[in-house]
This record gives C-alpha cells, structure tokens and sequence, in this order.
C-alpha cells in the first residue's frame, strides 16, 4: 500500500511585531517587544516578521531593530523576516542576523512615493539591487506588491498592473510573492481575480497580506487559501495598520484566522491557548482592549462548551 501523500500546511506569517506594532500610538520598548516574539514562538509561529530598518523618523515604533533582532530567541526552524525598503535597510538587516527579507513594490505612483519616496520604476529596480544582494548572502526573499487590491489615493488598482510588478520582480529573483490589501478594500471576488492575473505570469508561491479595515479580511483570506495560497500574513490580536495610508486599520488576526482555518479543515501548526496568551500580552503592553475576538468569545470546542455544562 503506497503511503499518502501528506498535505501541505498552510503557513502563517505573524506580522505582530512589525505591521502591528508600527501603527499604535503606543511604542513599546525593546523589552516588551522581545517577550512579544518569544511568546509567539512558544505558540508555535515559525515565520515571523520581527522588525523592519526604515528610517526612525519616519517610524519611529521600528527604531530599535538592531536591538530587538540581537535579543530573540533562535530555536531551530524559526526564521525571522525584517522589512527593507532601500540598499541602506539592507545593511542593516544583513547586520542584525535576519533570516529573511520582506521589500515592498507599491502598485500606484502617488502611494509608492509617500511610503517609499520613489517612484514605482524606481522602486522596481531597487527591488532588483536588494533582492541580488540578499539572496547572494543566503536570505530568502519575498516581493510585497503593496495596494495590490486598491489605493487610498488613487483608487481602483487593475489586476494586470499588479501582475506585470509580480512578474518583475519574480524575473529578478524574488522567492515569494506577496500580494497585500494594504488599506482593507478587497473582497473574495478580488482575490480570484488577481490570483489568477499573477498566476498567469508566475509560479512562483503566493502570500497574501489582508486587512479587516471593512470586515471582509478573514472572508478574503480563505478565498486565497480556496485559490492556492501558500502563506497568509495575520498578526496576533488583530493590532497594526499602514502609517502612510489612510484609515488603515488592522491586519486579520492570527488567532481568529487560525480558528477559521482550523473549522475549515486547514491545518494549521499553532497553539492557541499560548497564541491568546502572546495578543493578551500585547494587549497589556499598548493599554487598550485588541481587535481579535476570539480571546473574548473562547475556542469553540472546548471552552464555550464547557462553561455551558458547568453552567
């Protein structure tokens, strides 16, 4: 009898540290970032971008990068992923020991050069220089087309214009791509669609990045698991949002997108009782209640019926 082939497992990219954390009010010292982290690998995260090296100026949430990558743990199988937007970011993450790098190509000329102080060619070629850079130095490397599914100033983005960027920078040496609802427009719809575009011109594994600015985050996440997904970005407690754009509120929740998963019949190699654990931390260090709701309704089975039970 031939052996099953076994499933793949969907990966989860937590982006708490660095997508979270980048737009509250509150900045949280490097200490409590650090214990952050560690409690996210002890739920079981194994891809999580911790930090990103951007100028401080203009977020000043990353500005102990160096200092927070020097103080995570390291256990086997866990691969830190810092954001880079230019040669110089590079640098510095190179420095610090990332094991991974995350650069953003934005899909609108007004958007990219608010956040990225360029123009979209421009950005494109930056995204060859540091993509030949970082993998000559053994580092994985992920292309994020930032506003793949729309732009605050801009408006609606054409899924061939986020194709032709996918396909740039798959032509220069990407390993994954990203495709990211930055400001939280998208629906189920849209994902088919620009997952289809971008797969006419890569193969290459795609990551999607969402927001819950209008409810439809969890919903677009499983229709990208449903179109062949290989990685969903969420961040633990459902906190962050984008500096640069508008209204951005928070990414997908990683504790409510793995309880979706999960009673999807996704597996997904997370143990909730210690992710809850990790956003109530979080929740603590930034003194306001978290977006993410599954720490307030519980697990179900199990906890809500339970307490009906006993009640």
């Amino acid at each position: 009898m031939v052996d099953p082939v076994p499933e793949p497992v969907l990966e989860v990219v937590e982006v708490g540290p660095r997508d979270g954390l980048q737009n509250e009010s509150v900045l949280l010292g490097t200490d409590a970032k650090v214990a952050y982290i560690g409690a996210l690998v002890e739920a079981g995260l194994r891809r999580i971008e911790a930090t990103s090296f951007v100028h401080p100026g203009r977020v000043p949430q990353m500005a102990d990068a160096e200092a927070v990558m020097a103080r995570v743990p390291r256990p086997d199988g866990v691969s830190y992923i810092g954001l880079v937007v230019n040669e110089r970011g590079l640098d510095r993450a190179l420095d610090a020991g990332v094991d991974e790098v995350n650069v953003v190509v934005v899909s609108t000329e007004t958007f990219c050069r608010r956040n990225q102080g360029m123009s979209v060619a421009e950005s494109v070629r930056s995204f060859g220089v540091i993509s030949a850079r970082a993998k000559a130095a053994g580092l994985r490397v992920t292309a994020t087309v930032g506003a793949s599914f729309g732009c605050p100033f801009e408006g609606e983005v054409a899924p061939e214009t986020v194709a032709g960027l996918a396909r740039q920078c798959a032509e220069s040496g990407a390993d994954e791509i990203a495709l990211a609802d930055t400001i939280g427009v998208g629906v189920p719809a849209d994902v088919t669609r620009l997952t289809a575009a971008v797969r006419e011109v890569t193969g290459l594994p795609l990551r999607f990045h969402f927001h819950n600015t209008r409810n439809t985050g969890y919903a677009n996440a499983l229709a990208a698991v449903a179109a062949g997904a290989s990685a969903l970005d969420a961040s633990a407690g459902g906190i962050g949002g984008c500096p640069f754009a508008p209204a951005a509120t928070g990414n997908i929740a990683t504790e409510d997108l793995a309880y979706a998963l999960r009673r999807s019949g996704v597996p997904v190699d997370v143990e909730l009782d210690r992710l809850l654990a990790a956003s109530a931390l979080v929740e603590a260090e930034l003194g306001a209640h978290n977006p993410a709701l599954l720490g307030r309704a519980g697990d179900f089975p199990g906890t809500l019926s339970e307490e009906r039970s006993a009640g």
